[in-house]
């Protein structure tokens, strides 16, 4: 009977409900998932802010021309997630959280989300590669270096 019970968690253990990642809701034509689920026993990668990189460097030092504006620097950051998730053997199909800090373009008072959607859904949401993650976007006064318009931080989850 202990041998009955004992294949028979085995077999439980095995199941393919056991092998699911993050579940993901929301509307099919949203940008992003307005929930996700992410199955017990998952691993967990939590990516620290991530800035993004010199596409200038003739530019001035601590310019918006250094970095490029909002699209360019949000492409920029989620390549580095990319890297940074890759070292880990996750993709950006894993990521199940992000959260995103834009600061408004010199002269502007607003973020650029319009600029920030387009640098985000060349990558989420894609043809090849359609998991979206829930996301938090927000506006703030600066960041740690002048020129830098946006910083992206998420959590990446796989079974």
């Amino acid at each position: 009977m202990r041998r009955i019970f004992a294949l028979l968690l085995l077999g439980l253990a095995a199941s393919p409900l056991q092998a699911e990642g993050p579940k993901r809701s929301g509307a099919p034509d949203s940008p992003i998932s307005a929930s996700v689920e992410v199955p017990a026993g998952s691993r967990l990668i939590y990516v620290s802010g991530q800035v993004p990189e010199v596409i200038n460097p003739a530019a001035p030092d601590g310019s918006v021309e250094q970095f490029g504006d909002t699209e360019a620097q949000t492409r920029s950051v989620i390549h580095k997630i990319e890297g940074v998730l890759k070292q880990s053997g996750l993709g950006l199909g894993d990521v199940v959280m992000m959260r995103v800090f834009l600061v408004a373009p010199p002269g502007q008072s607003r973020m650029d989300f319009a600029g920030m959607m387009r640098g985000y859904s060349a990558s989420f949401g894609t043809k090849e590669q359609a998991n979206k993650p829930a996301r938090s976007t927000m506006q703030v006064a600066g960041l740690v270096r002048e020129g830098w318009l946006v910083e992206i931080e998420v959590t990446a989850a796989k079974k």
